[in-house]
């Protein structure tokens, strides 16, 4: 699946719109990685447990918007945005959303 986060794919004609696609995941991190990220605010820099669950959610939540726009028929996503909230202490949701289309 093609996906993209401009409106168009250069060369390509975009033939019809499918409309919006989207998917999801909602991650946390287990008691010992959120301690471990505690102690390195103290230090500061870059917290690599929580880089990693960033990575992992956004793959996750880009693939299940592919898994849409293909179970609707789509060649590509154009327009893919993420966005991320905080559902409770600890508990992330990433979204990943765009249109769907047939080239």
């Amino acid at each position: 699946m093609l996906s993209t986060t401009t409106f168009e794919f250069p060369g390509k004609k975009i033939k019809k719109i499918l409309g919006v696609v989207k998917g999801n995941t909602v991650r946390s991190r287990w008691i010992g990685s959120n301690i471990m990220a505690g102690l390195r605010t103290l230090v500061g820099g870059e917290i690599p447990e929580y880089s990693e669950l960033l990575i992992h959610a956004r793959e996750e939540a880009q693939k299940r918007m592919e898994d849409e726009a293909e179970k609707i028929g789509a060649d590509a996503v154009v327009n893919v945005r993420f966005t991320i909230s905080e559902v409770m202490q600890s508990v992330i949701e990433i979204l990943a959303y765009g249109t769907a289309v047939k080239l």
